[in-house]
């Protein structure tokens, strides 16, 4: 069965570093893509970092500079580490097959919360 464990969100003040780790179940994941995505109050989720089955990463202008996408496929886990944190990168984090959405996958995790204060 499908299951996304998100886990190494806090609360950091601006400038500082996390990372975010997703333990991974119920797929082949060495074979997958992988995405980070957040959702901050009051709007949609939106997916800020990917990284392919080959392990080619990309990300959005948002994080790009500031953030690490990774994976372990050993471990089943995928790995999202932040610096430089910013009070905008201020939102819940989840894990998730690229291309998920809210409406069409069903197994999204409980997420990591993730707040920088300024």
């Amino acid at each position: 069965q499908v299951q996304l464990v998100e886990s190494g969100g806090g609360s950091v003040q601006a400038g500082g570093s996390l990372e975010l780790s997703c333990l991974v179940s119920g797929y082949t994941f060495g074979t997958i893509c992988m995405a980070w995505f957040r959702q901050a109050p009051g709007k949609e989720r939106e997916a800020v970092a990917l990284i392919e089955a080959d392990g080619d990463p990309t990300y959005t202008d948002s994080v790009k500079g500031r953030s690490t996408i990774s994976r372990v496929n050993s471990k089943s886990t995928v790995y999202l580490q932040m610096s430089s944190l910013k009070p905008e990168d201020t939102a819940v984090y989840y894990c998730a097959p690229c291309g998920a959405t809210v409406r069409t996958y069903a197994y999204w995790g409980q997420g990591t919360q993730v707040t920088v204060s300024s």
